[in-house]
């Protein structure tokens, strides 16, 4: 089995077969049938099929589009996507994001449902192909047939699991073309998503720097480890020795790694940079070679990089300037002695990569020096008044944990996004063992947390910052979760699952206390199309 990176060409021609017919009538029917009947004729042709979802999981699952990530980071206390003078406003979207406030029918809560039914679809056409048909015909062997199918299978899983993250009753859709599917309850969708993954796993490889960018072994333990870290949530049950017992899984690597056997990275950038394919601890990623066939590079600049991104970091690509830290998280959250605070963060007058072409302004500080401030205001009108409307084009400190590195490296815009990473699979342990606990820490819990985060900290700094069994509270776990995946599309998991979604106060952001918006509105739309969908309790 390839990696994706090495089938980019194949993929131009998966797109020009089966987009057209998966992507024109989405609007009117998001289960709609895709037109194969002549493909899956070669391996070349299946391994394109079986590519397709994932060229188009790279819309919503990383920043980019307004997909999974979006709408649970903007819906959190770190990140938002303010209006900044002319720009930013995108009819109020991530104004209600960021409020919890979502309108009926509301395009932010409809992209995200729109793309993410689209993917699973993707994923349910080659299964049904290859399963009535037979291996030889297709010029592959049977087991080559079943780990294809085990693959979709466990990506529609995916898929599946997403969307019950965010809206916890949906349909469970196995065909294409299935007429009207009935929403389900989100305990029955757990139990499919879990019957699926486990009725499948052992069909699949190990990971390894063959299937970079795919659902592995790996990957499906990634998966279980979600499951399990959250069904409390999810289903009222806690599932804490199972979560545990995948977590020990993929420490031990048991499921193989994509550069050797599965280990931390050494550093704190490692994970990042743009030859991170050769990151020991990425479990499963959206994988990315832009220099490579027709050049595919990563959506996420779009949402973090300001008009002028390309002079401070020498590349070829600026953004939206949308996405920024909420004011005071920097220095709420990191020392000045934890290196991720500098490392993974733009803030203050920026420095231009190539001196002679300085960083400037291009709205309300045309002209100027580009400089990142702390705060979400007027400044340049003199006003203190600080909202989601408010913004100027320097509002707000920045991403930088990605580097893309400059135009001139050959690996330039080559960052694989990181889904699950061991450093997150350590982390889902320590919570599960504090969980089982009372919220209290064990020697274990304490190493596994102090093992990650002794990379950020020098040796001289670091005997100050390790955890103890009394420091290393429940509290203080979600802090440290904070800071180490910032950016990561985490944060709204988070927060319910440690029950600070709905009574937290943050920045611009009044608790909610309205127990129904744990659950995102089902589309009104679709319910108008699908009359066996059901709204989630408290939407009107």
């Amino acid at each position: 089995m390839k990696t994706i990176k090495s089938y980019i060409k194949y993929l131009v021609l998966a797109m020009s077969v089966m987009v057209t017919a998966s992507c024109t009538k989405l609007d009117e029917n998001i289960y709609s049938k895709l037109e194969t009947g002549n493909f899956y004729n070669n391996k070349n042709e299946v391994l394109s099929a079986v590519l397709r979802p994932y060229t188009h999981a790279n819309a919503w699952i990383t920043p980019g589009q307004n997909g999974w990530w979006r709408i649970s980071e903007l819906s959190s206390d770190l990140l938002s996507w303010p209006q900044k003078g002319r720009h930013g406003y995108d009819d109020g979207k991530w104004i209600r994001d960021h409020y919890h406030t979502w309108i009926y029918d509301d395009e932010a809560v409809w992209e995200p449902w729109r793309l993410m039914w689209w993917g699973l679809g993707l994923c349910n056409d080659p299964i049904e192909n290859l399963e009535r048909r037979e291996a030889a015909e297709m010029g592959i062997t049977q087991e080559e047939k079943d780990a294809y199918i085990g693959e979709m299978k466990l990506l529609r899983a995916f898929h599946h699991m997403r969307l019950m993250d965010l809206w916890g009753n949906i349909p469970i859709v196995t065909v294409v073309g299935e007429k009207d599917p009935p929403t389900k309850p989100r305990t029955e969708v757990f139990n499919f998503i879990e019957k699926e993954i486990l009725e499948n796993m052992e069909n699949l490889p190990n990971l390894s720097s063959n299937n970079i960018g795919r659902i592995s072994k790996a990957a499906a333990y990634g998966m279980l480890v979600e499951l399990y870290l959250n069904a409390e949530v999810w289903t009222g049950t806690a599932r804490w020795d199972d979560c545990i017992t995948y977590c020990n899984k993929l420490i031990n690597s048991e499921a193989g790694g994509q550069s050797g056997a599965m280990a931390l990275d050494p550093t704190i950038t490692a994970t990042y940079n743009n030859t991170n394919d050769k990151s020991k601890e990425i479990i499963f990623s959206i994988a990315y070679k832009f220099r490579d066939g027709i050049g595919w590079k990563p959506q996420w600049t779009g949402d973090f990089y300001h008009f002028n991104q390309r002079f401070i970091y020498g590349g070829e690509h600026d953004g939206n300037d949308g996405v920024v830290v909420n004011p005071g998280v920097w220095d709420q959250y990191y020392k000045n002695t934890d290196m991720r605070k500098e490392s993974w963060f733009l803030h203050g007058r920026q420095t231009p990569y190539d001196p002679s072409k300085p960083v400037l302004g291009t709205e309300e500080y045309r002209g100027q020096p580009l400089e990142f401030v702390d705060n979400i205001r007027r400044n340049s009108e003199g006003s203190t008044r600080s909202d989601m409307t408010q913004g100027e084009e320097n509002s707000g400190y920045r991403f930088n944990k990605y580097k893309p590195g400059a135009s001139t490296d050959p690996n330039y815009m080559s960052n694989d996004w990181a889904i699950y990473r061991l450093t997150w699979v350590y982390f889902a342990k320590a919570e599960a063992i504090m969980r089982k606990n009372g919220g209290t820490a064990n020697a274990e819990a304490v190493d596994l947390i102090n093992t990650c985060k002794r990379r950020a900290f020098s040796a001289a700094d670091w005997p100050a910052e390790a955890y103890t069994t009394s420091t290393l509270t429940i509290n203080e776990l979600f802090n440290e979760r904070t800071r180490e995946f910032f950016f990561e599309g985490w944060r709204r998991q988070d927060l319910i699952r440690f029950g600070r979604f709905l009574t937290a106060e943050w920045w611009d952001h009044k608790p909610s206390l309205q127990e129904h918006l744990k659950l995102m509105r089902v589309p009104d739309r679709q319910i108008q199309l699908n009359p066996n969908l059901k709204q989630n309790p408290g939407y009107n």
